[in-house]
């Protein structure tokens, strides 16, 4: 069941009296490897101060759990007295005094949702592991505590574990009994320094590890950290160590030297653990990520540049976010915006994968313009009334249009500023917490630039700014004049913001012909009269300094569209591909002409984050954007280009990895390459250098399922090959995706019915989306129907996997049909002024679910017939 929202009001007034100061936590998990054991015993020793001079003499611990025991002040409550005192997952804490010592004893649940204290067991040998994650606030989840972001206190962990399990936590192992015989070993761990409880963390299983150590090459910071990574036993073989502690060391040392300061903490370990709800987490000293980072199918460059980029991410928080926290969740941008700014910049400037900024222009941008464009889009400074609301901000907005405004940001006060001011901020505010306004004011210290406005102008308002060009162009193409105009954003078209970016004409050779750096503010049009006689490619916000929607003429569009990979610059075709595919989803640019423009250009692409990730919008325009009459033919020229592409690639190569990969997803809504996918599943045709590992195989299983071209005993022989986790997520896929009405009403039943895990319930749901309009219609309904009841029972990340999954989001517009009259768009409409009143994020979820399938229709409407 959800529990009740802390709100920033109640949180505040709890910071204004309460002062922790240590938290003692005892967990005994020896019964965790019995399935039947639904709860583990937690015990707790706080102390704290309270300021006792204005108002009660109570405050409250957050806690989700059973108490069995509760001691203030060395007074025992009675079970009476603690049952009046714990409700809606608060124990008030009545009788303070200046310095309170306060012990809860009781039960917590065990987690399936990767909230919490979750517990998997293992498909291939029956292990059981445990990890915690807390962020925003599931610590109470696990254990009493006051779980806001601004109170810290020093933890020290105790576990008792089952005898032949790793256990380990934010501290230093300090220790762990001699084996005596005993069924069970207590572990203990040095204390931390001040910390929040959302960033405490507890790993505990068969883990096995990797250890190796790093040396600081500065000798005004001599420092050595012990380096560990832990993963499950079975995914040992795909733990690449040696890759991962590189980039470690080299993020280690690119850190310590910007930010002119030693690593703050006394370890540095890191998880990778399954059903994991994040990319990644920051806890310091232990820092733990999804598991899908180790590759059983092999790992392509791109795998390996997201995977260094997020272990540099997480890196940067060690200081912002963890040395510095933030106060409330309005600033969760902060943190976050300045660790995707950090990923891609330290891989940029400390490791191999110097094209981390292009990736970033086409793919995470990509993702801040779709949230952008929403009409539930905030400022990157939200308001967060409560924790529920904080949850709906780990968004588009929060992480990449975020770091997108620190790129602009850095454009405008200059990197070396912007990194003396980092220095500066943190040593001023080193294990408290911070608020915007004083990150602004280092930064105007730093730079004498009038940050508040430019936080005023970026920070504060919604939406990416229009800049529309406009040129003329003599008859052989060449450009006579250009001018580029801001017209307010998409969602307040009076705004106003500076930009500060770049235009550039491109040619063949690896410079720009021309290249023009500008500030642009206010509303009307900027000559470009250094562009003049240039003859190459016009490209608008060249090393993509800016965040803004442009809008181009046709002539230049077209110019685009014709010599797109003539371009010689992969950071320059990445914001051409940004902005086409923006045009796509305004229902500016035909997705036929998209698609027919990655047939042409993409395929000799060299950067490979670039390609894959325009080959899935090419794949996303096709499906979602293109009216449904159209879809198969264009389907089938790209499909053809990827299969030909696919067999003339250079073996094992990482575009041989994607083609793969995209011909697979193709063939989930359509069966015409099932011979050549049958007979690379049976082997019957081999592609040099091509592993068909296991989310490969299943991934053309699922498309052979679903368009009717296998049947129920290719799963389960494709299920005795491997019973691994990646098995179990594409058998749980191609179940679901199986195209008779038995079986989505058996998948429409086991999304329903609780049981589900995180992963196994986002996997069903993405087999059951598959299937035709018929045979999904009575289920249409229905996804209304049980929305609030579904909400209203699950956990907020539970219940937000099902209600954005199962939304009916297949946009097939008939010729000449009004968009707005749209079944499932009126459906939604008629849903949301029924539910006025229901949960915020509930509506949130909805609202932007409508509006996606509000813009797939007018682009429908508005391509050509």
């Amino acid at each position: 069941m959800p529990t009740p929202s802390l709100t920033r009001q109640e949180a505040a007034d709890r910071t204004e009296r309460v002062h922790p100061h240590r938290c003692e936590v005892d967990l005994d998990l020896t019964g965790a490897p019995d399935a039947a054991r639904r709860t583990f015993p937690v015990e707790v020793a706080w102390t704290f101060s309270f300021d006792r001079a204005d108002g009660p003499d109570e405050t409250f611990l957050d806690f989700t759990g059973e108490v069995l025991e509760l001691e203030i002040n060395g007074r025992s409550l009675s079970a009476e007295e603690i049952a009046a005192a714990f409700a809606e997952d608060r124990l008030r804490l009545e009788g303070l005094q200046p310095q309170n010592r306060v012990r809860v004893r009781g039960e917590a649940l065990y987690s399936r949702s990767g909230e919490g204290m979750h517990r998997y067991t293992d498909p291939q040998d029956g292990e059981v592991y445990l990890y915690t994650q807390y962020e925003p606030a599931d610590a109470h989840r696990v254990m009493p505590c006051f779980d806001q972001p601004d109170l810290r206190a020093e933890w020290v962990f105790r576990l008792t574990a089952p005898q032949q399990w790793a256990a380990r936590s934010n501290g230093t192992p300090i220790s762990t009994p001699a084996q005596d015989g005993s069924a069970a070993t207590r572990h203990e761990f040095s204390p931390t320094l001040p910390i929040p409880a959302y960033l405490t963390s507890v790993l505990a299983g068969p883990y096995v590890s990797a250890e190796s150590s790093w040396e600081s090459s500065a000798p005004q910071r001599p420092q050595h950290l012990p380096l560990h990574l832990w993963c499950r036993a079975s995914m040992a073989e795909h733990l690449d160590a040696e890759e991962i502690f590189t980039i470690t060391r080299q993020g280690l040392d690119f850190f310590t030297d910007l930010f002119d300061m030693a690593y703050p903490f006394d370890t540095y370990e890191q998880a990778f653990v399954p059903e994991y709800n994040l990319g990644a987490m920051e806890n310091p000293g232990l820092v733990t990520f999804t598991e899908d980072y180790l590759f059983p199918d092999g790992a392509s460059r791109q795998q390996l540049a997201g995977r260094a980029n997020t272990i540099l991410h997480e890196m940067a928080h060690m200081w912002f976010g963890d040395l510095v926290a933030i106060h409330w969740w309005e600033d969760l941008w902060l943190k976050e915006s300045f660790a995707e700014f950090m990923g891609a910049h330290a891989s940029v400037s400390a490791t191999q994968f110097t094209e981390a900024w292009a990736g970033f222009a086409v793919g995470r941008k990509a993702w801040a313009y779709r949230q952008d464009a929403l009409s539930t889009t905030h400022p990157i400074v939200a308001d967060v009334p409560d924790v529920a609301a904080a949850k709906q901000n780990f968004d588009g907005i929060t992480y990449a249009k975020g770091a997108a405004a620190l790129k602009q940001l850095v454009a405008f006060v200059g990197l070396e500023d912007f990194t003396r001011a980092c220095r500066v901020y943190f040593r001023r505010h080193a294990f408290g917490s911070a608020r915007l306004e004083d990150f602004l004011a280092v930064l105007q210290e730093s730079s004498e630039r009038d940050t508040a406005s430019w936080a005023r102008d970026w920070l504060a308002t919604t939406g990416a700014t229009v800049l529309r060009l406009q040129t003329h162009r003599d008859p052989d193409g060449a450009l006579v004049s250009a001018s580029l105009t801001p017209e307010g954003t998409v969602h307040d078209p009076a705004s106003e913001r500076d930009h500060q970016l770049a235009v550039s004409v491109w040619g063949a050779a690896q410079q720009p012909q021309r290249t023009v750096e500008l500030t642009l503010s206010g509303r009307t049009a900027h000559e470009l009269p250094h562009l003049a006689g240039a003859d190459g490619v016009l490209v608008v916000n060249d090393r993509d300094l800016d965040f803004a929607e442009i809008v181009v003429d046709q002539p230049t569009r077209e110019d685009q569209l014709a010599r797109l990979s003539s371009i010689p610059d992969p950071m320059a075709r990445a914001v051409v591909w940004s902005a086409l595919w923006t045009d796509v989803r305004q229902a500016r640019l035909d997705p036929e002409d998209f698609v027919a423009a990655v047939i042409e250009h993409l395929f000799v692409e060299s950067d490979e984050a670039v390609f894959t990730t325009v080959l899935g919008q090419a794949e996303e325009a096709l499906e979602s954007y293109l009216p449904a009459r159209r879809r198969p033919q264009i389907r089938g020229r790209l499909m053809e280009r990827v299969i030909g592409q696919l067999q003339a690639a250079e073996p094992g190569s990482d575009r041989q990895r994607s083609l793969a990969s995209s011909l697979a997803r193709l063939s989930h809504r359509d069966g015409a390459a099932h011979g050549l996918t049958q007979d690379l599943l049976s082997g019957e045709v081999v592609i040099p250098g091509l592993h068909l590992g296991p989310a490969l195989r299943w991934s053309l299983l699922t498309g052979l399922v679903a368009t009717n071209h296998a049947v129920d005993s290719s799963i389960l022989r494709e299920s005795e090959r491997d019973a691994s986790r990646i098995s179990q997520i594409g058998r749980a896929r191609t179940n679901a995706a199986r195209p008779t009405a038995r079986a989505k009403d058996l998948a429409w039943a086991e999304i329903l019915g609780h049981e589900l895990t995180n992963d196994l319930l986002s996997a069903t749901i993405e087999g059951f989306q598959l299937g035709s309009p018929d045979l999904l219609a009575p289920y249409r309904t229905r996804y209304f129907e049980v929305i609030e009841p579904e909400w209203s029972q699950r956990s907020i990340g539970m219940a937000t996997r099902l209600v954005r999954g199962l939304f009916p989001a297949a946009a097939d517009l008939s010729p000449r049909a009004d968009p707005e009259q749209d079944p499932i768009l009126r459906r939604s409409g008629q849903w949301l002024d029924e539910h006025a009143q229901a949960d915020p994020a509930l509506r949130r979820i909805v609202i932007e679910c409508r509006d996606e399938l509000a813009r797939r229709l007018r682009a429908q409407a508005a391509a050509r017939p």
